[in-house]
């Protein structure tokens, strides 16, 4: 166990619901550490912790901390940027003078100590990051990997095979990459987003800048960035390329160019071009630690995909239904692109809800043109997470913006009414916030039909 950590013998977390808090929960529990914590809302990743023996309450009350984690000097408090400033239990561990950390900053002591992949990006990190802990693990090498999502192979959001090496998300918002101490990294976007924290698109770009400064044995970057690096691309320039792309029963088929030759016919089972980016990324990393390519070829043909990552739900001759955690119009992009891809000539009913007020504002006319090339549009309210109502922003504002006819406001209570009013052969769920609540009882309703 790190030096940092070694004597700490119980772990609280504040948000511990979260998808990459939960990962870490998940391993110091593994590590036999006690573990609890609190999150606003019980969900099936709290559950999936509290079947662990993890202790977890849902209300803001110092009263509901378990007395074992009220010790000062044995305790470590690790808390997420999204918690608000004035949450009670934060300010009471403040107050104490308990040892307090960010989740970077665990996940930098961790990465200090053993040899890390890291993968940042503004979009792709989770997919990248869950292909190349398969890609790894079904090579044989002793990886532990924090996910920031749940692996459909795994069930899982953490991988723990050994210390040999960790895989893990280098995460741009508040900073958060800064923390690590990457061996090899691969940065695949720099779009604008995270705005809240950056205020100018520059100053997010001069993060990534200062985070590919911190590599240390092999940077690549995606094909247009403006960072040095090893590129990757699809047919294109690329050091690491795809190339000769063909779609056979719905699964890519494509060669990839390497420095070291070119490796043909390798399958992907997951749409869109956005995922074969990710998939060349998570190959040419595997491939600079050493592992063996007869090995990843055979790997990745075996990965499932990730969890609310194009998700299929239903995927019928006359009814598909597609879940995606996409909450970025350049994502919303990606997603439409591999469903027109996928099922050409469809009519797509989006369901979305906007995550956050200040990306809604920051990026209405990109989102208003992104949804706009689905034929049908259902918008739920936006989703607030961390913050408070912005005048003006709001989901009627984003959807006068819209350029469709079959456009309309939803609540949750009528979404599934809506839903199957809708005489569409594709429908497909997007968002960032909790309408992934909503996927099991939508596609229920629709196998009932």
């Amino acid at each position: 166990m790190n030096r940092d950590l070694k004597d700490i013998q119980n772990i609280y977390f504040i948000g511990i619901g979260g998808i990459g808090m939960s990962a870490l929960a998940r391993y110091f529990n593994f590590l036999g550490k006690n573990v609890a914590g609190y999150d606003k809302t019980e969900t099936q990743i709290t559950i999936g912790l509290e079947e662990l023996g993890v202790r977890i309450h849902f209300e803001d009350d110092i009263n509901a901390i378990p007395e074992l984690f009220l010790n000062v000097e044995k305790t470590l408090i690790i808390y997420t940027p999204a918690i608000p400033k004035e949450h009670k239990e934060l300010n009471y561990f403040i107050g104490q003078g308990f040892s307090i950390k960010k989740r970077a900053e665990v996940l930098g002591v961790i990465t200090k100590e053993t040899y890390t992949l890291a993968v940042a990006g503004t979009h792709g990190k989770t997919t990248t990051t869950a292909i190349l802990a398969h890609l790894l693990k079904e090579s044989g090498v002793k990886v532990t990997a924090f996910l920031g999502g749940i692996s459909e192979n795994y069930n899982s959001n953490l991988l723990l095979e050994g210390n040999e090496v960790v895989v893990v998300e280098a995460d741009e918002f508040d900073r958060s990459f800064l923390q690590l101490y990457p061996d090899i990294a691969a940065i695949t976007s720099m779009d604008a987003d995270h705005l809240d924290i950056y205020e100018k698109a520059n100053a997010l770009d001069e993060s990534f800048v200062e985070f590919s400064l911190k590599v240390k044995d092999h940077l690549l970057v995606r094909n247009g960035l403006v960072l040095k690096g090893d590129t990757f691309g699809i047919e294109d320039d690329s050091k690491y390329c795809a190339q000769n792309i063909r779609i056979n029963n719905g699964v890519y088929v494509f060669d990839l160019k390497m420095p070291t030759g070119i490796i043909k016919n390798l399958h992907l089972n997951l749409p869109g071009k956005h995922n074969l980016l990710n998939a060349i990324t998570a190959f040419a990393i595997a491939a600079l630690y050493g592992t063996p390519t007869k090995a990843l070829v055979k790997a990745l043909s075996t990965f499932k995909g990730v969890q609310r990552r194009f998700t299929y739900q239903i995927k019928e001759e006359n009814l598909v239904y597609v879940d995606d955690y996409a909450h970025h119009p350049t994502e919303i992009d990606a997603l439409h692109q591999a469903i027109r891809e996928m099922h050409p000539g469809k009519k797509i009913l989006a369901i979305f809800q906007p995550h956050l007020y200040s990306r809604t504002r920051d990026f209405a006319g990109d989102f208003a043109r992104s949804l706009s090339q689905f034929d049908t549009l259902l918008l739920l309210d936006i989703y607030p997470a961390r913050e408070l109502p912005i005048e003006g922003v709001t989901s009627e504002w984003l959807l006068g913006m819209v350029a469709m006819k079959n456009k309309k406001i939803v609540t949750k209570n009528n979404l599934i009414k809506e839903i199957l009013e809708n005489d569409v052969e594709v429908i497909t769920t997007i968002g960032a916030g909790d309408i992934g609540e909503e996927v099991k009882g939508i596609r229920e309703a629709l196998l009932a039909i």
